[in-house]
Order: structure tokens, then C-alpha cells, then sequence
């Protein structure tokens, strides 16, 4: 979730938050916004290099939430309407995406009425993260999604809980969603869609690979590791590797430890 007002006024930021490349597609980009032009601008500087945008509408972070951010907008649906429709008639590539990511309201009825209006500005689809905006750890709301998709005519994803591919497939025949969103399944497992249970080692070896002919900082390159490994090391194991502070020396663990 990159935060568009910074986006566009700094460089500096642009360059932190983002870089791509020609086989990172297809790529949406994530964008924190409360102002319908920011974020048209926002997308026009992406829209070279990416295939959409989305307005995240469901980040329950407090910071996020105190600026005007994230979830609090699943209350604003006229804003949140202006905002697709702004991006629509301003990026003139017509496969440009425009979709929403949001949580839902105890009552389903202003969800479905907010989803309702995004879908007559024009958005692409909507990402459903099935719990309300003070939930963290509670059951997801699958009910809530099917509700939502049974609502609109565009297609929906389900996100919530899912860390498997079975789990996928469950919720994908309770919600009838039209797609699946991972987060923190994924980060823990990249080849979980693939039928993997916890992450294999030539998944690990595909992230070295791809970080190294990338120049991937190592912050982020090592970040992801310790998430891709958290299954399959011990506590020990987790004590040596997650202290290592350079790329060479997360490669020569690699290679003592699992021979790669």
C-alpha cells in the first residue's frame, strides 16, 4: 500500500516504494488515498508500468485510519466512487484496472450499497476481506462475501484467512467469489496456489535467484525468506538465519545448510 499523496510529491518516494520491471506483469499497485485527483495523479504515473491501480479501503491500521485511509473509507461511498471515477476518465488505456479492496459493515446491506455504487462508477472489481474493521484474529465472515457477490455483477474476491489451496477452494465454493486473495499465506508459502503445503526448496532457490538478478534490497530480500522458511527451520535454526545482515551471508547459509 503505497500512500499517494507522497507518491506524488516526492521522487525520492517514488523510487523507494516503487520499482518493476518488464516481466513483473501483470502488476496492480496498491494506493492509500482520501482525494479523487491525488489519486488519479497517482495512477498516472504508474499506469506505464503497471495494469491498474487499487484503492485500498480496508487497511484497519490506526495511522492509516487517523488520515483518512484504509478502512474508514468503507463509510464514504460517494468519495470512494469520485475516486474510481476520477481515475477512469483521466488514464486513457481503457484495459487500465481500477478495482477496491475493503472490509465490511455489521450490516451487510451498507457494504452491498457501497459495493453497488463503486460498480456503477466504473470499478473493475472488488476485493472483500471478509471481517469488520475492528476485527483482527476472529472468524472470517464468508456469508458476508457471498452476499456481496450475489449482489454484483463484476467479479469479486474473497480474502481472508486462506493458507492453503484447499482453504482457497473451500471459500471459493462457500463465497462463489469470482477469484482469491492471499496475503499472509502467500508471504509464508509463494507456491501455496500450486498445491504446496509449506514453501519447497526450489521456490526458496527461484526468490534467491530472482532477488540476485534483480538487485532486491536485502531488507526486503531477506524479510521474505524469513517468512518462505518459518515452517521448515527449528528455533535454532530461526536464531542464526533471521540475525544475518548481508546477501552473502544469507547465500553461504543457504548453501551450508541445505546445499543450494
Amino acid at each position: 500500500m503505497i500512500v499517494a499523496a507522497d507518491f506524488i510529491k516526492s521522487a525520492k518516494a517514488r523510487d523507494s516504494e516503487f520499482t518493476t520491471n518488464h516481466e513483473d506483469q501483470p502488476l496492480v499497485v496498491q494506493f492509500a488515498a482520501k482525494d479523487a485527483h491525488v489519486l488519479a495523479d497517482a495512477a498516472l504515473l504508474v499506469c506505464p508500468f503497471a495494469g491498474g491501480i487499487d484503492l485500498n479501503c480496508g487497511c484497519p491500521q490506526r495511522w492509516a485510519m487517523s488520515e483518512g485511509y484504509g478502512a474508514c473509507l468503507i463509510n464514504q461511498p460517494q468519495l470512494v466512487s469520485d475516486m474510481v471515477k476520477q481515475v477512469r476518465s483521466r488514464v486513457e488505456n481503457q484495459r487500465f484496472t481500477v478495482s477496491i479492496k475493503i472490509r465490511i459493515h455489521a450490516d451487510i446491506t451498507k457494504t452491498v450499497d457501497l459495493c453497488q455504487k463503486a460498480e456503477a462508477a466504473g470499478v473493475s472489481w472488488i476485493t472483500v476481506h471478509g471481517r469488520l474493521t475492528e476485527e483482527r484474529h476472529q472468524p472470517v465472515h464468508y456469508d458476508a462475501i457471498k452476499v456481496i457477490k450475489d449482489s454484483l455483477s463484476i467479479p469479486i474476491v474473497a480474502n481472508g484467512d486462506i493458507r492453503s489451496l484447499k482453504e482457497a477452494e473451500t471459500v471459493h465454493q462457500i463465497t462463489g467469489a469470482d477469484g482469491i486473495m492471499a496475503a499472509r499465506g502467500l508471504l509464508a508459502n509463494p507456491a501455496m496456489f500450486a498445491g504446496y503445503e509449506e514453501t519447497p526448496m526450489s521456490c526458496i532457490k527461484d526468490w534467491v535467484d530472482i532477488a540476485l538478478e534483480h538487485g532486491t534490497p536485502y531488507t526486503c530480500f531477506h524479510h521474505h525468506l524469513m517468512y518462505m522458511m518459518e515452517k521448515i527451520t527449528s528455533k535454532q535454526e530461526k536464531r542464526v538465519f533471521n540475525v544475518l545482515s548481508s546477501t552473502s551471508a544469507v547465500i553461504e547459509y543457504l548453501r551450508d545448510s541445505y546445499a543450494m
